[in-house]
């Protein structure tokens, strides 16, 4: 009984963090062990090596950025907000970026292109979220916004960059269609 009555609790947490996610119009690593070894609802704790449900507080930084990028890899988008959102850094890039990531994904291109945006204010070098603000840009149709995103990455890293790379593909399909 007292275990279901945790369990709900942690579950009513959860939903009450993903209800209280940021809307201000708008983070690799990752947590294999979330998505191959926890049901629905929870997450690899790396120091109990076990799943866990998330609480606030109960995980560090890193470890709600490994599961939550885990999840939106997955395409677990509504975990991974959940996740994402319990962190206590709420200005962490990563953190902010996977949140754009899976709003994005989820089909809420602007909360995402949100996210994107607060992330590179933080780390204007951050060039993963630039692929993937780029990537959003495309998404609303917005050719310009994915070019200036892709002008960004080669300015920081080159043309030899994975994200600069990635980019370009995307761009190409999109005049390509």
């Amino acid at each position: 009984m007292h275990k279901r009555m945790l369990i709900q609790a942690a579950t009513a947490l959860v939903a009450l963090q993903f209800l209280a996610v940021p809307v201000f119009a708008a983070g690799s690593g990752g947590s294999d062990e979330t998505v191959t070894q926890c049901k629905k609802g929870e997450v690899w704790d790396k120091k109990k090596k076990k799943c866990v449900a998330p609480q606030e507080g109960m995980l560090d930084d890193d470890s709600i950025y490994d599961a939550g990028h885990a999840l939106a890899m997955a395409g677990r988008y509504d975990e991974a907000i959940a996740v994402l959102s319990l962190a206590a850094n709420k200005q962490d890039p990563r953190i902010l970026n996977y949140l754009g990531y899976s709003h994005r994904h989820s089909g809420r291109v602007t909360v995402g292109l949100g996210y994107y945006e607060e992330a590179l204010r933080i780390d204007p070098n951050y060039t993963l979220v630039r692929e993937y603000l780029g990537e959003a840009h495309l998404q609303i149709g917005d050719l310009a916004g994915a070019q200036q995103q892709l002008v960004e990455i080669e300015k920081r890293t080159g043309k030899g960059s994975r994200e600069y790379g990635m980019l370009a593909e995307q761009i190409d399909h999109f005049m390509r269609s």
